[in-house]
């Protein structure tokens, strides 16, 4: 039997399958699990485990961007508009979010 803590986590986590590698996607806001007014603004952290990654990346994820006001020079698939691979997860959530990465570099 599973208990009541792992079936309604108290923060949001996720884990994640990016490019063939596990990893963790978590929060420490427990509002965002229950009050849909968190999610404007609001902050993730993301974990690989991975050699390369020595600490965790903060991310800050908004949801009322205007991404409509990116630059519409480029196309679709030139390099200047690739996402990580983290981003686009992060979009299957919250569609046309911006992720600022903090200063730490994207993963892609």
């Amino acid at each position: 039997q599973v208990s009541p803590g792992l079936r309604t986590p108290r923060l949001p986590v996720w884990l994640c399958s990016l490019s063939g590698r596990h990893s963790v996607l978590f929060g420490t806001d427990s509002r965002l699990l229950s009050d849909w007014k968190a999610e404007r603004t609001f902050h993730l952290y993301f974990y690989s485990g991975q050699q390369e990654q020595t600490q965790t990346a903060h991310l800050k994820i908004d949801t009322h961007s205007h991404h409509w006001e990116e630059a519409q020079r480029e196309g679709p698939c030139s390099p200047g508009r690739r996402r990580p691979a983290l981003e686009m997860a992060i979009r299957t959530k919250w569609a046309g979010a911006t992720v600022s990465w903090n200063g730490t570099d994207p993963f892609f």
